[in-house]
């Protein structure tokens, strides 16, 4: 029995028992006051339809009795009988209490959604990039992904998403916009505020200025001039503060809480990420029938899970790889253990890398790399360094050490799976300061064995040097620095040793140097630089 007749019966019991146990009051013997032409048959008692007694019409006195509400039989169990005008008789009934009536609770019922595994909401869902991508298409230009050069060198379909080619060069820009947009108008009017020397903080500058937003860039003096003067330039309020880092950031963050601005730091906020994830939406769009994406993990890795979010939303079946650099390997050691490691002891190169030791990796995007990503693999610091050669002399551009680790693994042939196949590789950022750029590129002609140093003994005759040079000449090098120094030792008199720095155009100009040069010069020494 449901639990709506399980109600009705109480409620149809209860009223019988009322009408059962209600006293009846005295029928006296007069006709004026009950006239039998306004009598009634009543049908009471046994004579309801169905039992054997015949029903009569009700009468006083003894010919026609009216029937009782309950048998005689039965009076005795309800109280004591008493005799009234003759031959009446009147059952007056005194009714302690009703019965108590124990309700037997309705079962339980169970909705079918409480049997089904309700998922939890998402971090980040695919609408809430979607969004992003409307809000920020008027500030963020959609940049290119075009076909590179490299491609039959590495036999696969290599395609670049030039992300350095934003404003500020790095792809931090489409967090950062879509970051700002969702801010209040009472933090919008109040401002921002920064204090690291990073893409993002660039990217804050540039687009609250855009904005309409006060901004205010807190620098430590360690800082360079030019960086200080790109600051200004997109129109922040840069103020130069403490020895460190940490100073400048205590001090924004004091700022921050006496003025009521808002402190901004790169974060996984859903707003940032969601931002950083239309990469993915444009990469789908502009190269179809895509197999991979590789992207840089650097940072705080909102770049590879946004991405991720985006293409596994749009196509499953393509492979997400995440490259980091092998001297702060966080993400690969945070899967390892299964847990988001806030801190590594490693000591990458801070030239390189920049801040990158004060990042950490946070639960959310953890989780979402964990979900997303195929592959995590870690790049060295040489082979970012060849990548940017590559970059400079192939794709004409010049890029950063994090906006190449893409291209390294696949220089390095850490993605042999990937050869004839359509990869598409995010270059993230091009934000160097020029000296190092130069310092890089010097490293990566050596690592590439494109630049060579070799000392050789020559005597003090005229034209021994002439000789030499004319052998660089003949086998096309390039002389890069020469350094000749006499011999001190007694047991070398009349000799002169020669240090020459060439370089060559590949490794195979490079190998048959060493070839021509040790046949002809047998005390020639190669060194490492």
């Amino acid at each position: 029995m449901n639990f709506a007749a399980q109600l009705f019966y109480s409620s149809y019991l209860s009223e019988r028992l009322e009408r059962l146990y209600s006293p009846r009051p005295a029928i006296k013997d007069t006709e004026e006051n009950d006239p039998f032409w306004q009598r009634e048959e009543l049908r009471l008692g046994p004579g309801q339809p169905g039992s054997s007694y015949k029903c009569c019409p009700v009468s006083n006195g003894t010919a026609g009795r009216r029937p009782t509400l309950i048998e005689p039989e039965r009076l005795k169990d309800f109280g004591e009988e008493e005799l009234v005008n003759g031959d009446v008789k009147v059952y007056d009934t005194k009714v302690v209490g009703y019965p108590e009536i124990t309700l037997m609770d309705p079962p339980k019922t169970r909705r079918v959604s409480e049997f089904r595994a309700v998922p939890k909401p998402q971090y980040l869902r695919f609408e809430d990039i979607s969004a992003a991508a409307f809000r920020i298409q008027t500030g963020i230009q959609k940049t290119p992904c075009t076909y590179s050069r490299l491609s039959k060198q590495y036999g696969m379909e290599i395609y670049l998403k030039k992300e350095h080619l934003h404003y500020t060069g790095s792809v931090k820009e489409r967090g950062v916009l879509y970051m700002l947009t969702s801010l209040t108008q009472e933090q919008q009017r109040k401002g921002v505020i920064v204090a690291t020397d990073c893409n993002f903080s660039m990217a804050v500058a540039h687009h609250a200025v855009e904005l309409k937003i006060p901004v205010f860039v807190i620098m430590p003096s360690c800082c360079s001039s030019p960086r200080l003067r790109i600051y200004r330039d997109y129109g922040a309020m840069v103020i130069s503060y403490g020895s460190t880092g940490h100073d400048s950031q205590n001090h924004a963050r004091h700022l921050a809480r006496e003025n009521g601005y808002l402190f901004l730091e790169e974060e996984e906020s859903a707003a940032y990420l969601a931002g950083l994830g239309t990469v993915g939406m444009e990469i789908y769009e502009q190269v179809p029938k895509l197999d991979a994406v590789v992207v840089p993990a650097a940072g705080q890795y909102g770049l590879l899970a946004g991405t991720a979010a985006a293409v596994k939303h749009l196509n499953s079946r393509i492979l997400v790889i995440g490259i980091e650099p092998e001297g702060f390997p966080l993400l690969l050691q945070s899967l390892k253990t299964d847990n988001p490691i806030k801190d590594i002891h490693s000591n990458p190169n801070k030239k390189l890398y920049g801040d990158l030791m004060e990042r950490s990796l946070g639960v959310n995007t953890f989780q979402l790399a964990k979900k997303l990503v195929d592959r995590v693999i870690s790049v060295s610091e040489e082979d970012s360094l060849v990548a940017m050669l590559r970059f400079q002399e192939f794709e004409r551009s010049t890029v950063d050490t994090e906006g190449a680790m893409g291209l390294a693994a696949i220089l390095a042939g850490q993605l042999p799976e990937l050869r004839g196949k359509k990869v598409a590789v995010v270059v993230s950022s091009a934000n160097m300061e020029l000296e190092l750029v130069r310092q890089c590129v010097e490293r990566a002609l050596v690592l590439d064995d494109r630049v060579s140093k070799f000392s050789v003994q020559l005597g003090e005759w005229p034209g021994d040097m002439a000789k030499l040079l004319d052998v660089l000449s003949r086998e096309d090098v390039r002389l890069l620095d020469v350094c000749h120094r006499r011999q001190s030792d007694k047991s070398n008199l009349f000799t002169a040793k020669v240090e020459c720095v060439v370089e060559t155009r590949d490794k195979t100009q490079s190998a048959q140097l060493r070839k021509t040069l040790s046949e002809r010069y047998p005390s020639i020494c190669w060194l490492d630089r």
